[in-house]
C-alpha cells in the first residue's frame, strides 16, 4: 500500500469527540484534531514560543483510510452519521467535508511531530512512546501512544481530568475509569497511588489501545481494562469514578456512579461544553452528589462531585 485517503471535517468544538469516534468506527486508522483552544495558555509552559492563533469555535478533524476502502462509501457513511448526530440535537455548526489522497510516508509520521512531552501538573508529564525522555526527580511520566483511541492527554478536557485526579487521590483508592480511550486517566491514577483501577470503554479498539499503553508503563499492572457500556452492570464499588465523555452521555451515568461511589468518595466528570454545564450539574446533584470543585478552560468544564452527608467544603455547603 502506497497511498491513503484523507477525509477532513470542520465542525463545532462540542462535536469533536463524537465526530472523531465516527471516523474511527468507519475504519479510520488514526485521527488528527486541530483545535485553536490547544494554544490557550501554552506560552506559559517552559518558555515555549507558539504561533499566535485566532480562537474560533470550530475544530478540524482528519481521518485516514487505506486505499483499499471505497472513499465514496466512506463519505456517504460519514454524512449519514453527521445527519444522525444533528437529529439527536448535537450542535455541529457549519460543517465542511473534504477528501484527498495522501502518500503513506507522509501520514505515517507527520502527525507525531505535533505531539511532544507535555507537563500537565506539577509532577505529571505525558510522553509520546516514540521519544526519549529523562524525567526529573519526583516526576511521574505517562508514556502514551494514542493509536486509534481518543486521548493524547493534551486536550483541555483530559488535562482538567488529570488535574482533578491529582487533587483527590491520596493513595490506596479504587478507581473506575469510564470511557477510558487511550487509558491515560487510568495510568495517571496508578501513578498517583491508586490501589486498583478498573477501566471501561464501549469501543473494543479503545480497550486494545489502552491495554497496549498500560504495557508501556511498567508500574501500572494494577489496571484492568474491559469492554463496558458506561457503568451498566458494574458492581465494583470505588472511591473515585472518573469519566471524560460528552455531556449528553455523562448524564446517563450519574445515578450508577452514586450507587457505586463509597461514602466520602468522588465523581470526576469532564468533556462538558459550557452550555451543557448546568445540565450535567443538575444530573449529578439529582443523583445525590454535591459539587466540590468546578474547573474551566476556555469553553470546557470539568467538575469534582462528592458523595457526602457533610456539606462543609462543598459549593453551597
Amino acid at each position: 500500500m502506497t497511498t491513503w485517503n484523507e477525509i477532513t471535517l470542520t465542525v463545532d468544538r462540542e462535536a469533536q469527540e463524537a465526530v472523531s469516534n465516527l471516523l474511527v468506527e468507519l475504519g479510520s486508522q488514526g485521527v488528527m484534531i486541530e483545535d485553536s483552544a490547544d494554544y490557550i495558555g501554552k506560552e506559559d509552559l517552559f518558555g515555549e514560543i507558539v504561533p499566535e492563533v485566532a480562537q474560533i469555535e470550530q475544530v478540524t478533524i482528519t481521518g485516514y483510510y487505506p486505499d483499499t476502502q471505497d472513499l465514496v462509501v466512506v463519505k456517504d457513511s460519514v454524512e449519514q452519521g453527521l445527519a444522525a448526530m444533528a437529529a439527536s440535537g448535537l450542535a455541529l455548526g457549519e460543517v465542511s467535508l473534504t477528501s484527498s489522497v495522501l502518500a503513506e510516508e507522509d501520514w505515517a509520521d507527520n502527525w507525531k511531530k505535533y505531539y511532544e512531552p507535555t507537563r500537565i501538573t506539577h509532577d505529571l508529564t505525558i510522553v509520546p512512546s516514540w521519544t526519549d525522555y529523562e524525567p526529573t526527580a519526583g516526576e511521574k511520566v505517562i508514556r502514551l501512544d494514542p493509536g486509534m483511541a481518543f486521548g493524547t492527554g493534551t486536550h483541555p478536557t483530559t488535562k482538567m481530568s488529570l488535574f482533578a485526579l491529582s487533587q483527590v487521590l491520596r493513595g490506596g483508592e479504587t478507581v473506575l475509569d469510564v470511557g477510558t480511550g487511550s487509558g491515560v486517566l487510568s495510568i495517571a491514577s496508578s501513578l498517583l497511588g491508586a490501589k486498583e483501577i478498573f477501566a471501561y470503554d464501549l469501543d473494543e479498539v479503545a480497550v486494545r489501545v489502552a491495554e497496549e499503553n498500560i504495557q508501556l508503563n511498567a508500574t501500572t499492572t494494577n489496571i484492568t481494562v474491559s469492554t463496558g457500556d458506561l457503568l451498566r452492570g458494574v458492581t465494583q464499588e470505588a472511591d473515585v469514578i472518573v469519566a471524560n465523555i460528552l455531556a449528553d452521555i455523562l448524564i446517563h451515568l450519574t445515578a450508577d456512579a452514586y450507587r457505586l461511589v463509597k461514602d466520602e468518595g468522588y465523581l470526576i466528570m469532564s468533556g462538558i461544553i459550557a452550555d451543557k454545564w448546568e445540565m450535567v450539574r443538575d444530573s449529578a446533584e439529582s443523583a445525590g452528589f454535591f459539587l466540590e470543585t468546578q474547573l474551566i478552560q476556555g469553553e470546557w468544564n470539568a467538575c469534582i462531585f462528592k458523595k457526602t452527608a457533610d456539606r462543609s467544603g462543598v459549593v453551597g455547603g
